[in-house]
Parts: structure tokens; C-alpha cells; sequence
């Protein structure tokens, strides 16, 4: 599933692309991907708008219009978008293609069609998209070890869930949740009432380092994410732990463990990250 690393990959690469662009029309393929409004009043409400800017909140992309509304959009598990010149072979599970006044096309494809659109007008409240219920960025200063205390420091939840919950801190998911847990010395299971202080205090400084390195190593060119079909600007090489079940500890040696914590899977050193402090 695309994390934040991720999503911010594809906005850079898209953005450029689709900054000042009208929408010529617009075609829905499958109605279930488009969440709000109907499938069916979608193509004619976004047509003549242009875009002014794709943003990011957490795993969401926001795509401001010109007459102040916003295309959300949700990747899930395995939504990809792209920007194609028109007439550029179709992906097998392509559900929605906005065209461009450039003769181009913004496609959103989905084998598992978990992903979802969302057209919010202006002056519209968004009570479609979950965006609101998100907790704060982690990479732009806003998560501080007094915040993390305050939010998980008296849950009895294994720590790793509380990483990966959205309404506390948004955009990590379950891969970088293990790597911000490796590079912390703190074991994915630990409830987070037994985290110490000095351990949030790492922490805090570990998830937003971690993130900025992941978005640095994934950057990709316009060229090559489309040659790759918007598949192949994951930062692999450089995940340390994660999938790494029974592989050396690239820090001790020792043999990674995989687990399942609240139902996901889950790899740590039970060297570096014992299960007691």
C-alpha cells in the first residue's frame, strides 16, 4: 500500500504535469471508484475546471480546482495515476480517465479498485473523504515527543499500531512503522504506556528523519515513472527491515523476527529492539 513516501512521489511527479491543465472531459469506467458525488454527475461537474495545484495530506492527494473545488483522491492498496500523452495504451484496470487540454490524459487505475475519488465543491464541507479526522503531518514539525506522550503515552496498544494510526499521526503505514521502530531500538509490540520518556524523545526525532529519507530516496523523473507505469519509484533497496523476516540484522547480525501485530505483519531485531527495556 502506498504510504506517505510514496504518495508525496507521485504528487511531485504529477504536479507539473497537471498545473494550469482543463479538463476537456472526463470518463468513469467503473462507478465504484468515484465516492462522491454520484458517478453518474461526476464527469459533467469536473469538466472545464483546471488545475491549480496538487497537494498532500497524509496518504491523500488534493487536487485544487479553479473555481475552489478539490479532487481527492486515495490510492489504497493498489491505485496508480498517471499522466499519458492521449491515445497512449490503456492499463487493463483503468477506471477513470480525466482528458487534458493538451491532449493528455490523467488516468486512475486499480486492480483491487480499493481506491477512491472524492469531488468536494466549493464551500462544500467534506464529510465524505476522511481528511479531517487525520492527526498531523510527520514531516513538518508538528510532531514533537510532548505530542506522541500526550496521544499514545497511556494507550496499552502495541506501539507499531499507534504508529499506524491515522487520526494520531498520518501518512504511516505498515512498512515504515517497522522502519521507524528499527531505527529507534523500540520493539513493535511494546504497548505504548511502556515507552520512557527518552524513548519518545527519540522517536520524535526518528519519524520525521525517516520519512524525509524514504521521500528523498524514492525521487523519480516524469519520464521513468511513466516508462514504469507509475510501478517502480519504491525505495526497496533501502528498507532495512521490513519483509525482511529471518535476513542478518544489518545493524547486529542477529536474524530478523517476523510477527503479526493487530493483524499485520511485522519484522524487528530482538536484539536491537528487545521486547523488555
Amino acid at each position: 500500500m502506498p504510504e506517505l513516501p510514496e504518495v508525496e512521489t507521485v504528487r511531485r511527479v504529477l504536479e507539473p504535469g497537471l498545473s494550469g491543465r482543463r479538463i476537456t472531459s472526463a470518463e468513469v469506467f467503473h462507478p465504484s471508484v468515484i465516492a462522491h458525488p454520484s458517478a453518474e454527475d461526476f464527469p459533467s461537474l469536473i469538466m472545464n475546471r483546471s488545475f491549480i495545484s496538487l497537494g498532500r495530506r497524509g496518504k491523500f492527494l488534493i487536487a485544487g480546482l479553479d473555481d475552489g473545488s478539490s479532487l481527492i483522491i486515495h490510492l489504497r492498496m493498489t491505485g496508480c495515476l498517471l499522466i499519458t500523452p492521449s491515445g497512449y495504451p490503456k492499463e487493463k484496470h483503468t477506471h477513470v480517465i480525466l482528458h487534458l487540454d493538451n491532449n493528455t490524459e490523467l488516468r486512475f487505475s486499480d486492480m483491487r479498485r480499493f481506491g477512491r475519488l472524492w469531488l468536494i465543491g466549493n464551500n462544500e464541507e467534506d464529510e465524505y473523504s476522511g481528511i479531517r479526522e487525520l492527526g498531523p503531518e510527520p514531516c513538518e514539525g508538528f510532531i514533537s515527543y510532548q505530542y506522541l506522550i500526550s496521544v499514545m503515552g497511556k494507550r496499552r496498544t502495541a506501539i507499531k499500531e499507534c504508529l499506524m494510526n491515522q487520526h494520531l499521526i498520518a501518512g504511516i503505514g505498515n512498512i515504515y512503522s517497522d522502519e521507524i521502530l528499527f531505527r529507534s531500538f523500540i520493539n513493535p509490540a511494546r504497548s505504548s504506556s511502556s515507552i520512557t520518556e527518552s524513548e519518545w524523545k527519540r522517536l520524535a526525532a526518528v519519524i520525521p528523519a525517516c520519512m524525509e529519507f524514504f521521500i528523498e530516496k524514492n525521487s523519480i523523473s516524469a519520464e521513468d515513472y511513466l516508462r514504469t507505469k507509475g510501478q517502480d519509484y519504491r525505495n526497496t533497496p533501502y528498507i532495512e527491515v521490513y519483509g525482511h523476516g529471518e535476513s542478518p540484522c544489518p545493524r547486529c547480525g542477529t536474524p530478523l523476527k517476523k510477527t503479526v501485530i493487530g493483524g499485520r505483519s511485522s519484522v524487528f531485531c530482538p536484539s536491537c529492539q528487545p521486547e523488555k527495556r
